[in-house]
């Protein structure tokens, strides 16, 4: 990849990143906003120190580490990202209250359409913002979105501190397990 400047990050905001979806998926991943870099990029969780794809690994979604340029391969897998906002921002704090609301009514609308089993919401903080839950905490949900089954996974953002990989890999391995097909 090209190395990317600062006026190259810079030019990238407010630029929508296509999300990577199909109907019926298992689990619909869904990031709070898309980073400068994501969207410079046009690949998902694409800044470097960005955990989403190491533990999309080690939680046992993926067979292998994926790079953000193959996002799509997350299809074959039944998986697909989107976002609560789409609009692309250096830090999520520069979205404001109504920004996550409608991005929740979209974001319900989308689910509605395409019928993914899970929605994970990735981030508890941008789920509780755009659904009005202000006391909903990491894990399952007692609500539905759109006829998903929900569940609030932690950020994976390197500024996330509070988790290191191995603990959000469990979180997700919990996901990965729930979302799971029952033999019949």
């Amino acid at each position: 990849m090209t190395r990317l400047t600062p006026a190259d990050l810079e030019a990238a905001r407010d630029r929508l990143v296509p999300d990577v979806v199909a109907s019926g998926l298992s689990v619909l991943f869904c990031g709070i906003n898309p980073g400068l870099m994501t969207a410079a990029t046009g690949h998902h969780f694409a800044r470097p120190g960005n955990r989403f794809w190491p533990v999309l690994h080690l939680s046992g979604f993926t067979p292998r580490l994926l790079k953000p340029s193959e996002q799509d391969e997350l299809l074959s897998y039944g998986l697909g990202i989107t976002n609560v906002v789409a609009r692309a921002t250096a830090r999520a704090d520069e979205l404001s209250a109504e920004e996550f609301r409608e991005g929740g009514r979209i974001l319900t609308e989308k689910v509605t359409r395409l019928r993914p089993r899970w929605l994970a919401v990735v981030g508890v903080t941008a789920y509780r913002s755009a659904f009005g839950e202000p006391k909903a905490r990491i894990g399952p949900q007692e609500r539905e979105i759109g006829g998903a089954r929900v569940w609030a996974l932690p950020n994976p953002s390197g500024l996330n501190a509070h988790w290191t990989a191995a603990t959000m890999a469990e979180e997700y391995a919990r996901l990965r397990k729930a979302a799971a097909p029952v033999p019949e």
